[in-house]
C-alpha cells in the first residue's frame, strides 16, 4: 500500500541516451505505485542502445522513439507535448542541457522540449566534472530562467570502469523523490 494519496495525469518522459536510462522501469514502477494517469516515454536513439524500447513497453503505457515514419503524423514533438500534462526528461545528459538551453532541436526530444508551454522537469545524470564544468552550469542557470526546473542530482557511488572501481557522482534522485516531483509538478 502507497504511503502517498494517489494522483493521475498525462505525464511524458523524456530519455537520453545515458547508462541511467537503463535504470528508467524502477522510475516508472515506482510511480506506479500511486499514479493512476497514463505513462508515455520519448526515447531518444542513443536512449534506445542502452535499453530497448520494448522494455521500457512492459512499463509504459506507450513508447515513441520517433524512428517510425508512419508514427510521424501522430506522435510528433508538437502533439506529444499537447497530450500531456507534464513533461520530465529522465536522464538528462548534458548534451541534452545544451540542446535546451540553446534553443536547438536535434532530435524529436529536443523538439518536444521547445513546444512544451508548461515548465520541463530535467533530472540530470552525468560525472561529477561534467557536472561541475562551468558550461554546463551555465546551461542548467539558463534553464532555470526560462522558468524550467532543474533538479539537482544526488550523489551517490557508480562503477567507473575506467577507474575499475566505485566512484561518487552525480545521480537521479531516489525513485520515490522522483515520484514526489512528479505529484509535485502534476498538482499545480
Amino acid at each position: 500500500m502507497s504511503e502517498h494519496p494517489a494522483f493521475g495525469g498525462r505525464l511524458l518522459i523524456g530519455a537520453a541516451g545515458s547508462a541511467a536510462v537503463a535504470l528508467l522501469p524502477v522510475f516508472v514502477s515506482a510511480l506506479r505505485g500511486s499514479f493512476t494517469g497514463t505513462v508515455s516515454v520519448l526515447m531518444t536513439r542513443t536512449a534506445t542502445r542502452f535499453v530497448p524500447a520494448s522494455t521500457v513497453a512492459l512499463f509504459a503505457d506507450r513508447v515513441v522513439t520517433g524512428d517510425d515514419p508512419a508514427t510521424w503524423a501522430r506522435a510528433n514533438h508538437q502533439s506529444l507535448v499537447a497530450e500531456h500534462d507534464l513533461l520530465v526528461v529522465l536522464p538528462a545528459t548534458a548534451n541534452l542541457l545544451a540542446a535546451a538551453a540553446s534553443g536547438a532541436a536535434p532530435n524529436l526530444l529536443g523538439a518536444a522540449i521547445l513546444a512544451a508551454t508548461r515548465p520541463v522537469v530535467f533530472f540530470p545524470v552525468m560525472s561529477a566534472e561534467m557536472w561541475a564544468n562551468r558550461a554546463v552550469r551555465r546551461n542548467v542557470a539558463q534553464l532555470r530562467e526560462d522558468g524550467h526546473l532543474v533538479v539537482d542530482p544526488a550523489t551517490a557511488p557508480r562503477y567507473d570502469v575506467a577507474a575499475g572501481g566505485f566512484v561518487e557522482s552525480p545521480a537521479p534522485p531516489a525513485p520515490p523523490a522522483f515520484v514526489d516531483v512528479v505529484r509535485d509538478h502534476l498538482s499545480r
